[in-house]
């Protein structure tokens, strides 16, 4: 991990949005180290040496964006990426706080479901029409579409005001 943030450093970036994720679910008492180590290391962990990667240029041009898709912070029960992504947002807000006045924003998109090949595979259409009318007040699940066009906003110049926010896509499903 540490070679990859030095070679993304020789590169010049305006963006960088942190879209990775990896979680293994299981009781509290049955997850591995190396489990737990690997769900840090790609939730917090890469997203760290990213920024430290690119805010250099950033801060160099006065300007940057960093977009970070975390996850709820609201647990139903225990898993690492729960508490890796309850961490990034403590983290993001923090950065934002050191690197706005170089006009670097830093924000979090915790998205609620949204339609993907995961959540096909891992929710049945029932159990998807039932949460759709039951738990997610706008009555449907996300479109992917539905986070990119935040993605793009919060990277443009029109977001120059909005930093260390945490942006709920989820259709009302979550409220904090």
């Amino acid at each position: 991990m540490e070679r990859f943030a030095e070679d993304v450093q020789c590169l010049d970036f305006d963006i960088l949005v942190n879209n990775a994720g990896v979680n293994k679910i299981g009781p509290f008492d049955g997850v591995a180290m190396e489990d737990f180590d690997l769900i840090q290391e790609v939730n917090i962990r890469a997203p760290f040496l990213l920024c430290q990667a690119v805010l250099p240029g950033m801060r160099k041009k006065k300007w940057g964006r960093i977009v970070n898709l975390t996850g709820k912070s609201e647990p139903e029960g225990i898993n690492g990426a729960f508490c890796a992504k309850a961490a990034m947002h403590s983290w993001a807000k923090g950065l934002s706080r050191e690197v706005g006045k170089h006009g670097i924003t830093v924000n979090c998109i915790p998205p609620g479901r949204i339609i993907s090949e995961q959540i096909l595979r891992n929710y049945p259409p029932e159990f998807r029409q039932r949460e759709s009318e039951h738990d997610i007040p706008v009555g449907e699940y996300g479109q992917p579409q539905d986070i990119a066009n935040l993605v793009c906003f919060l990277a443009s110049p029109l977001a120059r005001y909005i930093t260390g926010a945490t942006l709920h896509v989820n259709g009302g499903m979550y409220m904090n």
